[in-house]
């Protein structure tokens, strides 16, 4: 093996290794840090480990995307630093051949928020990503006194190539002005919804028409077969939860084969032989 072929193993075998943590002779965690500062850093461990939501295709054959989990419930304080590791992942797919779209929630307070809308808007620029790489998830509707500033800081983000996600829709008519006026890519169902009737049939089939029918239909917690049913018979676009595959790291996320991991998996789903009426 030459020296420049050894070289490159070397590197690739880094690139891949899984995070691992420094420990001392004892086994105990050590990184010269006071004890705030090494709570944070083992957060941030196990965030590598089971912080990137799978997301698939009704049918589960296909890895369409990725939901960086840490960031639902990211203080003010850690939103800057979990938004440049979600960036910094979605990057590592991109390096490593895998183009894989992640989705980072971020509450609407800061989207509202210029200070924070140039900080995201840096971050975003220096991570050099392609567009439809990066997408936005809002949480929720703004208060009527941050709704202009709210649409500003979208606007500014959708002109940086980001494409937007609703995370919490629940089908109000408040919401679908907002998707038909921001051009939203995607909206986001919790299958509890479904569920317990609490989304309307209207809610749901208006998606399907107008204006709306670019925008692609995600649904969420998926953890019963009768989910997977549903989404069949709803016609939903993609699909992540429990049922599907739980949370990974972002090592494992590039493992996963569209053509043989993820159609093993879901081959056990009696889902698959069902067409959209529900019939097998």
């Amino acid at each position: 093996m030459s020296p420049k072929s050894r070289l490159y193993t070397l590197v690739k075998a880094w690139k891949n290794k899984p995070f691992q943590e420094v420990r001392d002779a004892s086994g105990a965690p050590w990184l010269g840090l006071n004890s705030q500062a090494l709570e944070e850093h083992q957060s941030w461990s196990k965030r590598q480990a089971i912080s990137h939501e799978p997301i698939f295709n009704t049918k589960g054959t296909k890895l369409t995307g990725s939901l960086f989990r840490p960031l639902l419930q990211a203080s003010d304080m850690q939103l800057l630093r979990l938004f440049m590791e979600g960036l910094d992942t979605i990057a590592y797919w991109h390096r490593s051949g895998r183009f894989i779209p992640g989705i980072l929630p971020i509450p609407v307070h800061a989207i509202a928020s210029s200070d924070y809308i140039d900080a995201l808007s840096d971050l975003i620029l220096n991570s050099r990503l392609p567009v439809g790489l990066v997408a936005l998830g809002i949480q929720s509707l703004p208060e009527p006194n941050l709704a202009d500033a709210c649409k500003e800081g979208l606007l500014r983000m959708r002109r940086l190539g980001v494409l937007l996600h609703f995370i919490h829709f629940s089908g109000t008519v408040e919401e679908l002005q907002w998707i038909d006026e921001l051009k939203m890519e995607g909206i986001h169902i919790n299958m509890n919804s479904l569920r317990e009737q609490a989304l309307s049939s209207d809610a749901l089939s208006s998606i399907r028409r107008g204006p709306y029918s670019s925008t692609q239909i995600y649904a969420s917690n998926m953890t019963l077969v009768k989910d997977l049913e549903n989404a069949v018979a709803w016609q939903i676009d993609q699909c992540y939860g429990g049922l599907m595959m739980p949370p990974i790291s972002r090592h494992q996320m590039l493992q996963i084969n569209d053509s043989r991991i993820a159609k093993a998996i879901f081959s056990l789903h009696p889902h698959q032989h069902l067409n959209p009426n529900g019939d097998k």
